[in-house]
């Protein structure tokens, strides 16, 4: 870490034990359970956000999806105070599916915060990559604002995803100090329960939390096929696609991980 990110990570952790001593007594530090997110995507939300497509053609994909321009899952988080398992729960959110079966992709995070490591296992354009890597954390911007979420008081953060062209709040909990979070997020001094990505594109909240003993449940499957890389490979491709869809003028997200 350079001299800049410990003067950044030292400043911040001052701010939140300042911020601790005025939440309530009864207010309790756990590390350990599992996490319930309910995931809303709002097709017309994330379409608003893509700043090369013409708003005319934005309003004629917006009319053939009709009112059914958004769709929810839920998604599971398993945590403890050093590891993370980040994965799509079977668990439908809607009675209906819709015809969005084919939603049911690999993806699989890992995160050992106390190794620095990240295993992840992620479909993408249709073949399967095992991402192996050291850790490296979003570049957050701490703000000040703060508000309840599943029952715990949060402090919201920043971070801009230049390479997916995604402006991402969200709120962390301040008495659950664990660095995890929902789908690729993690970093910060408390869990993550709720995520915005792009004004409503994609919103994640934590709408059910268990503290408790975990078992096997922080472990991976015996067997994950993939193609292995690097983080930064990973990164590569996801631009390469994102200047593509640019040039084709169409929509980013389709065949990626929004």
């Amino acid at each position: 870490m350079t001299i800049t990110g410990l003067i950044k990570r030292k400043s911040t952790l001052i701010f939140l034990f300042i911020v601790s001593a005025f939440l309530p007594s009864g207010f309790t530090q756990e590390t350990e359970g599992q996490i319930r997110y309910l995931k809303t995507y709002n097709w017309v939300k994330q379409m608003a956000a893509v700043d090369y497509i013409s708003t005319q053609r934005k309003e004629k994909l917006a009319y053939m999806w009709g009112n059914r321009s958004e769709w929810k899952m839920y998604t599971t988080l398993y945590f403890n105070a050093t590891e993370s398992k980040y994965e799509d729960s079977e668990e439908k959110a809607e009675e209906e599916d819709m015809g969005f079966s084919w939603r049911k992709d690999v993806y699989l995070i890992k995160r050992d915060f106390a190794g620095n490591t990240m295993f992840d296992a992620v479909q993408m354009l249709g073949k399967t990559y095992i991402i192996e890597d050291s850790l490296r954390a979003p570049d957050w911007k701490i703000l000040n604002d703060m508000k309840e979420v599943a029952g715990h008081v949060c402090m919201n953060a920043f971070w801009e995803d230049t390479v997916k062209q995604q402006k991402i709040t969200v709120w962390f909990a301040l008495d659950i100090p664990v660095s995890a979070g929902p789908e690729r997020l993690c970093g910060l001094p408390g869990l993550i329960l709720e995520a915005d990505v792009n004004d409503g594109g994609m919103v994640i909240t934590a709408d059910k939390i268990e503290m408790k003993k975990l078992t096997t449940e922080l472990d991976l499957p015996k067997k994950i096929k993939g193609k292995k890389i690097k983080d930064a490979d990973y990164s590569k491709m996801l631009k390469k696609h994102a200047e593509e869809k640019r040039k084709a003028e169409e929509p980013p997200f389709w065949g990626i991980r929004y």
